[in-house]
Formats: structure tokens, sequence, C-alpha cells
């Protein structure tokens, strides 16, 4: 079997090596659907002698199809009788009855998920308390009028039906924008495609689904952190980038083949909207594809062509206004068996030569017209030969070797169209609906996906695959003096409307289910209604109405700007490829001779330099005073070493201002969303998705715990908090600190430079005092359309299961043996509370808050660890969850701030404005003060690192790991450490200087006696002569 996408049969086996394909295991299939009735005497013959010369005639002419014959076949073909059931055992014909797409992983996936959450045994029961409706992002690379917009209008709207709530974005704008709002779906245009995460922040909605590949941009997003574990679906309804993808295997391109497979993988499901589609991208298949059968496209270019072509379309294909045309089609699926189908539908086809006589050129006016894929010459050929021995007149079957796709002219010159192919396919040809559209009648086989949309002698014809005699009597009787009967056109006029919304039914519940079985929904979403009550009339029909006034505007150039955008993506790829050797070979030509030299002597001269300088010094006498002297000033030089790296500017500014700002995240797609300015400064949970060149603080290592991805996922922003207070004093030295979400930037509420200094301003006034400023609203949360109070809220985005958490937590904390319930009050008094981590607060007391949430955190940890780490599990999520604890962790500050009689004051992200909520007036007989007070908190955490000092405790225990482990039996023994090493260092200057005061010097051997001068010698040596 091959696939028909280029017309050329390939291998079966590479084909269909789909590692979700449960069904394309191909067995050598049994001949089901030829000839159980009985024939009369005279067809038996025909069919016999026929089905002898093909099997001469394709061991000749068609190498790919060759049939082994043995001795008992032929006896079978004797014994016949009238029933051709001889065929079956027949050795190398293949009728395509293996070809079958199922998605097993995709199944099994949502199979054990059901299972699981059937079976689960969490230890406390989980509420769905569903305040929200379910969000979806639909992204398009562009608005302009094609099929794919037709489709997802008419999804979008009874998705909207169920209770979705949908958004649009699209990298370009176009005239499916107002159709869009029209349905009552707000769009957003994504300006920049190079950084499409700029401006949406994807964790917002509970499923992406992305149409077309060239929205690849978008589908890298989420390749990236934090957006990977999001339900991605992306939907291929163009082959294109198949046959490009061939290309690039062939010249070598791998890397960019890799590429596309990378963004494939990442997919959660991949959508086509055919069984032939899967197929042709096989070689990317991960498990991940799914087919969803049905769309407008084969109406929506029919009747693009009848509107752009104006001419006779049977004079481009060499036929008169007199010919009888008729069309024989097949399965887009290539297999060994297509000759023989072909023969029989001619041999079929052969009384109707009588109907039509010869004209005086002795040409008759019937015309068959076999349309296949860009098969090879040979089987032109074959079916040649095919009619001649049928004893056809010379000019009446012709084969033409085009695609589906490019059959569009002779469909609309065809009068009747009979599909020549008995494959039980898995959803309806589109050749057939093509055919339907253009207004022809189709004669086909009675198979089960034909005769679900077909009614026989309603919108079309059938024949029973078992008896091709009656295909004979069927065409008989659809013609009368060579022309079609008045039946015949009422047929066809039926078949059009029926194949103008064909399928809709199966496009709209396949979407709808699969979301249903793809999206785990977080415990405030409510869940969308069952696909059974999607209203009738919004699966009967696309919403042709909609597209009316603009249907033919843009669709003609769609496949030329899929190939277009192919074309510049392949030219981007070679231009990066090629970059970076072209630079270096521009620096290489721009180094020369002369530069060499002149580099050459300046060394030269600085070694000289440096080498006088060095002797002058040995030549100087220098004063280096004592011992103690010069090992003070060495360990002087050791301490000053590390603070001689060279600052930035925004370290600098930094420094002598009140207020820092942390802005913890995770990945790359979080970048776009952080402040480059000095009151900012990120703080990446990973050493590798760090930002380059930027001051960021590395928060595993200054937490050891953060390596451990459990950890990092399970705290959040919280993991960001213990790194800052680890230590705090090496890395923070203003007075106030503060935090801010990279989501509060994604949704326009971050301060804004108006209240940025406005917030400045009131903490260098020092008016409220220990105050806890917070700028992101619980009330105004989407999360929270109900606007619920604290402890219902909590409970909403926790399984319902947050108040019991809490109270287990704090039993724990403090040690409450007896049954005990209660909690914190947070009551409503028409304020609201802090969300999304966004808040500042003086660094004193943000050493308090972190000293809480550490045991909060190892109280939490203690009762949810072992079920979540092992089986996923964790009674705050309906789902699993790998950030089971972060929602809780997001509102532990309101408590802390609440009860421990801090100031609350919301500022206005744009404004700036001002306004305390809670005041502590109000608050007197609600507060728990003891259990939060400073002296409380401390001598628990005394406690704590007093067991972990000196017990040394083997249990798992988290605390030790989340912070410093500080007592004042630490700060003794530490301080004795220091004290005994000082003395160490000191015996040991002196050890050294008591040797070298002891240390024994050579005495002087003699006398140097200065010769005299030379002159002298000589005057004196004269004297004496």
């Amino acid at each position: 079997m091959g696939s028909l996408e280029n017309g050329v049969p390939v291998k079966r086996d590479p084909l269909l090596r789909s590692s979700s394909t449960i069904g394309l295991g191909f067995q050598r299939p049994i001949l089901r659907f030829l000839f159980f009735g009985k024939l009369d005497y005279l067809q038996w013959v025909c069919t016999v002698a026929v089905f002898c010369f093909f099997v001469v005639l394709f061991q000749m002419f068609l190498p790919g199809l060759v049939m082994e014959k043995s001795g008992d076949s032929l006896k079978k073909m004797e014994n016949g009788y009238g029933d051709l059931s001889f065929i079956k055992n027949i050795g190398g014909l293949d009728f395509g009855e293996g070809i079958r797409f199922e998605p097993s992983k995709l199944l099994q996936k949502f199979q054990k998920e059901a299972d699981e959450i059937n079976h689960s045994s969490a230890p406390r029961l989980r509420h769905r308390l569903g305040y929200r409706k379910p969000q979806l992002a639909l992204v398009f690379p562009d608005l302009l009028v094609d099929p794919q917009q037709l489709l997802m209008v008419t999804v979008a709207s009874a998705l909207l039906e169920i209770g979705y709530t949908i958004q649009v974005y699209s990298l370009k704008d176009g005239p499916v924008n107002a159709i869009w709002r029209n349905v009552g779906i707000p769009v957003t245009i994504i300006r920049n495609v190079a950084k499409s995460a700029a401006v949406v922040d994807w964790l917002s909605y509970d499923g992406i689904v992305v149409n077309s590949f060239e929205a690849r941009s978008v589908v890298s997003c989420f390749v990236q952190e934090p957006f990977k574990s999001l339900p991605l679906i992306w939907t291929i309804s163009e082959g294109t980038l198949a046959t490009r993808l061939r290309q690039y295997t062939s010249t070598g391109k791998i890397e960019l083949v890799n590429d596309w497979k990378k963004l494939f993988n990442r997919a959660t499901a991949v959508v086509f909207p055919n069984y032939v589609l899967p197929m042709i991208y096989s070689t990317f298949d991960s498990g991940n594809y799914f087919v969803i059968p049905g769309s407008p496209a084969e109406v929506w270019e029919v009747d693009n062509f009848i509107a752009s072509h104006r001419d006779s379309p049977r004079v481009k294909i060499g036929y008169g206004p007199d010919d009888f045309v008729i069309a024989l089609v097949r399965s887009q699926f290539l297999y060994k068996g297509l000759w023989l189908e072909h023969a029989l539908i001619l041999q079929a086809l052969l009384p109707l030569v009588a109907e039509f006589p010869v004209d005086n050129n002795s040409n008759s006016h019937l015309k068959i017209i076999i349309i296949s894929g860009n098969s090879a010459n040979n089987y032109s050929v074959a079916v040649e030969a095919i009619a001649l021995n049928l004893r056809y007149p010379r000019g009446v079957v012709r084969h033409i070797a085009i695609d589906e796709d490019e059959a569009d002219n002779v469909l609309a010159a065809a009068d009747i169209l009979i599909y020549g192919s008995f494959l039980e396919e898995q959803s309806f040809p589109g050749i057939l609906i093509k055919a339907m559209s253009f207004g022809r009648p189709i004669i086909a086989p009675d198979l089960s996906m034909i005769k679900k949309y077909v009614d026989d002698r309603v919108n079309g014809y059938l024949f029973p695959k078992e008896k091709i005699s009656v295909l004979t009597r069927i065409i008989l009787q659809m013609i009368s003096e060579g022309k079609l009967s008045p039946l015949v056109h009422n047929v066809s006029s039926l078949a059009k409307d029926t194949a103008k919304n064909l399928m809709v039914m199966e496009t709209v519940e396949g979407y709808a289910s699969l979301l249903e079985n793809l999206l785990k929904f977080p415990s405030e979403v409510a869940f969308p209604k069952a696909v059974t009550e999607i209203p009738p009339k919004l699966k009967e029909e696309w919403k042709w109405n909609l597209f009316a006034a603009s249907a033919h505007s843009t669709y003609a150039n769609r496949t030329l700007r899929s190939l277009r955008f192919l074309d510049k993506l392949e030219e981007q790829w070679s231009q990066s490829q090629t970059g970076g050797s072209g630079s270096v070979i521009a620096i290489d030509e721009s180094f020369s001779y002369d530069i060499w030299e002149e580099e050459k002597l300046i060394r030269i001269a600085n070694a000289r330099k440096r080498r006088e300088e060095d002797e002058l010094r040995d030549r100087t006498d220098q004063s280096r005073g004592s011992w103690e002297d010069v090992y003070r000033s060495a360990k002087r030089a050791d301490r000053a070493k590390n603070d001689l790296h060279e600052r930035e500017d925004g370290e600098l500014e930094r420094t002598g201002q009140p207020l820092c700002i942390y802005e913890p995240y995770f990945g790359e797609g979080t970048w776009p969303f952080l402040h480059g300015t000095s009151l900012y400064r990120g703080i990446g949970l990973s050493t590798k998705g760090r930002r380059r060149e930027a001051d960021d603080i590395d928060a595993p290592s200054r937490l050891p715990l953060l390596n451990n991805p459990y950890y990092r996922d399970a705290l959040g922003e919280c993991g960001a908090f213990f790194a800052i207070a680890n230590r705090v004093d090496r890395i923070h030295r203003n007075a106030w600190i503060g935090f801010q979400s990279w989501r509060a930037t994604a949704r326009n509420a971050s301060l804004s430079k108006i209240a940025e200094t406005t917030l400045l301003n009131a903490i260098q006034a020092r008016k409220p005092g220990d105050t806890l400023y917070f700028w992101v609203r619980m009330d105004m949360d989407p999360r929270n359309p109900s606007q619920l109070d604290f402890w219902s809220f909590c409970d909403a985005i926790n399984a319902g299961n947050c108040k019991f958490a809490f109270s287990e937590a704090l039993k724990k904390m403090y040690g409450i043996k007896r049954d005990w319930d209660s909690l914190p009050p947070m009551p409503v008094d028409g304020d609201t509370w802090s969300v999304m981590q966004s808040w500042a607060l003086p660094t004193r007391s943000f050493l308090e808050f972190v000293m809480f949430s550490r045991m909060f955190v190892d109280a939490l940890d203690a009762q949810i660890y072992d079920d979540h780490h092992q089986r996923g599990h964790c009674y705050l999520s309906l789902s699993k969850d790998k950030h089971c604890y972060s929602r809780v962790l997001e509102l532990l500050v309101n408590v802390w701030a609440y009860h421990s009689a801090r100031r609350m004051v919301y500022v206005n992200p744009q404004t700036g404005e001002m306004h305390e909520h809670h005041k502590l007036k109000n608050r007197r007989g609600h507060m728990w003060i003891k259990w939060f007070s400073y002296a409380t908190l401390k001598s628990m955490d005394e406690d704590m690192a007093e067991e972990s000092d000196d017990e040394h405790p083997m249990r798992r225990w988290l605390w030790p790991s989340t912070g410093e482990v500080f007592w004042q039996g630490v700060y003794l023994r530490e301080k004795n450490q220091r004290i005994q090493q000082k003395e160490k260092r000191r015996q040991q200057s002196k050890d050294k200087l008591s040797r070298m005061r002891r240390r024994s010097h050579q005495k002087v051997i003699g006398k140097y006696v200065k010769p005299p001068p030379e002159e002298d010698m000589e005057n004196s040596n004269s004297t004496t002569v």
C-alpha cells in the first residue's frame, strides 16, 4: 500500500510504522467483496478470460504488482462455476483491507486517566465547585477567509453553547475578525510574530487549539517552560508540509526536519480532517495523532472553482459537448488489487458501448476516464491493454494520472462519477463529496461508510460489491438516448444539498469529545455539558451564512501562502546555518600581516617594561614592618578579593533604593514579562532557564532544595521566598522587599510607573509603619467571578480541601493533639485580599513571614508528600498536579499579615491610589495574636533548629532544607570555633617567628679587599722599571 499524496506507490512498512496506529499492521487480506452471487455463464466466461489475460499483462508491465500463481489457484479458477471466490487466495494481490488508523496511544491514555479517576484512593474527598467556565484559546496564522475558519467558527459556536469561554488569537488580521466578533468571541492580534508569547499568559487557559502549521511560532512557545504541560491541540489540514519534509530529508536538511519533529511531538494531540494525512505525516508520529473526519474544504473548493472558471471544462480535457463522460475514481489509498477493481468496473460498463453509436470518423461519444494518482506510465499502458482486450473502441477509455486535488476539471466535465474502489474506508471519500458538490450523480459500492450518507436512488446510486452486474443495470437505467434521465437530475440536486453539510455532526462532536477527554479542569472550573447536549441545529450545517459575503475573497491563495511560508522559513533557516561561517570568513579576511606584527611589537615592549620594573623594585629598600603586620595585610587582601568585581549599573542603583522587588520565574517563556529596571530583579527557580546577561539570582544555588524538581514545582514562588531569606544579608541589603508574579504583568496588573513612585514615596515617608502593600486583588481574579470570601475561594481552587489542609497544618505546627478543626477567622467586611504573590513589606517582617511559612510548609508536606510524590495524586487537586501546594501558599501571606497585626494597604497598579483594607481597629477580637506573634514563632523555630542540630533525626523532614538552621547553641558553637581558629592562627604565627629567630646564620669566611685602579698599577710598574 502506498500514499497517494505523491501518487507513487511506496513500501508499506516505512509508511505506516506509526506508534499510534493499532490497525496499521498489514496482513495478507482476504478478498471479501467479489462475486458471492451467481453470474450468468457468458459473463463468467468473459471474466475468466479477462483475468487470465491480466495475470500475464501485469506480470509484464507492473513489477510492483506481481502475483504468484500456483497450480492450485488455477484449478480453483477452473472450478469457480460462476462464483469468483477463487480469487480470495491468489497470492500477491492486496485489496487494502488492512489499512486502518487507530490512535492507540491517545485512546489508551484516555482510558488510563478515566480508570485512575474512577479508582482513585485519595485520603480526602475532592469536590468540583465550578465557579467559572472553562477557557479555550484558538490560535490562527491569519484571519483570511478559508474553510478552516468556517470549520472552527462552527465548532466554536457549539462549544460556547455547552459552556466554554473562547478567545481567538491571530498573527495577522483579516476579514474573519468581524465574523468572530459577530459570534461573540473576542479577537486579539499578536503583532510581534517572533515574540508571540510576549502578550499572552497561556496559563490562563485550560486548553490551546492551534490551527495550521503556519502558526509554528506560537507552537514553539509551548516547547518552553512554564507552558510545556499545557494541553495543546494542533490541527493540520494541509499536506504541503509533508511533501516539503521529504525534500528536506533527501537534501540532507536533517536539523530542519528535527525542528519540525520536536514541535509535532510537543502537541498533546495533532488533529487531521481525514485518514490520509496522518499516514503521510507518519514519520513524526509519537503517538499523539488523532483524526476528526469532516471538513467543508471540498465544498468550498468546488464553489471557488465554479466561481473562478467560466470556460467549459470539457474543452480543457479535449472533449466536446456531445460526448458522454463517465469518470471512474478510486480510493486515496493505493494497493495492488486496484487494477482488478478497475477491470471489473470496465467490464460492467461494456454494454454502454452499444448505446453510443460511432460517428462518421469512427469515434464513439462515450468517454470513460480513469482517474488515479501520479502513477507510473506502465499503469496507463495496462489500462489501454485492458480496454482493448474488452473490445472497447479506441479513444473510449482513457487514464489520467492526476491527484485528487487536481481532478476538479475532470469532475466538472463528467456526466456520471463511479467510485471504483471496494476498500472499506474509515470516512466518507472526499472525491465523492466534490462530485456531489458539482451536481454530478454518483454510483458507488454499498460500503458501510458510503451507505451512512448516501441513500440508494435518493441522493446517489449504490450497487452490491459482490454483484458487479447490478452496476450495469443501474447505468443503463440512468441513461436514456445518450442523456441522463430527469430522475437522475433530481438525485444529483439532492446529492448537492447533502454534500454541502456532510459530516458536520461528526466534526462538532469529535472536537467536543476530544476536549472532554484531553482537558483536565481545575476544581474552580465548571465541567462543560456533555457532547449529547449540543443543540441539534448546531450540528446540522456549517456556518455558511456568516461567510456568504466573502466566500471567495482569499481562499484561492491558501495553498500558495502555505508554500510561501515554507519558502520563507527555509530561507531563514539557511541564513542561520551559513551566517556563522560567513562571519568567521569576514573576520579572518580583516586580519593582515601588519596587524600581527604590530601586536607582536607591543607584547615585546610590555614584557621589557615589566622586567625593568621588577629589577628596580628589587633594588629599592622597602619597609615591610613586622610579621604580624604582613599577616594582617595579606588577610585583608583575601577578604577584599571577592568585592573587587565590577558592578552593573542596576546593582549600583539598587543599593541606594529603599525597596527591591523580586520577580520569580521559571523557564524562557516568562522572560518577556520580566522588568529590566533597577527597582526589579529576577530570581530564576531553575538554573537552566535563567536570563543571559541579566543580574538575576540563581535560586537553586542559594537553596539546594530547589534542585529537586518535585519541590520546585510544588512550592512554586514560595521557593523563591525561601531562597532570598536564606542568609538574606548576602544578597538583599534594602530596608524593604517586594515580590511580583510575572503573571501579574501578563494580566496588566503589575505596577505602573506612577504606582511605583507612589509606593516608594510612601515607604520613604514611613507613614503607615509595618505594612503589607499589595496590588493584585482577590475580588478581581479571573478565578473568582462569584466574588467569594477568603476561605470559600481557597476551597474553590483547592478541590474543596483548603480549610482542612490549613487546619491540619496548624495542628501539626503547634503540636495540638486533640480533635481541633478551628481556622483563623478571615472576616467578610467588604474588603479584599492579596493573590498572585504580588506584595511588598519591610525586610524584617519578611523574614518573620518566612519563619512562619517554613514551619507551615513542613507541616503541609508531612500530610501530603507520600501520596502526592508516589502516585501524583493530591487532595488539593482533582487530577494529577505537580503544583500541589502552590495554591494554598499563594494565600498564606494574608493569614499571617492579618493575624500578626500588620496593616494591609491596597495599591492601585494603574493610578497608585492607596486604600487600607481590614483596618486594625476593626480586627480587635478577631486576630490570633499569640499564635502569630514573633516570640511564639521564634521559640518554635529555635526548638526545631535545636532538634535538627542536636538529634539529627533520620526521618524525612523538610524544614531543615528550607533555610537556615539557627538557635543559640549554633551561635555559641560558631563563636567558639572562630575563637579557636583565631588562637590557632596566632599560635602558628608565633611558632613561625620563633623558628626564624632561632635560625643559625653562616659566619663570614673572609673580608673582601677592593683591588687598586688599573692606572695606579701601570704607574707603579713604570717606576719600578
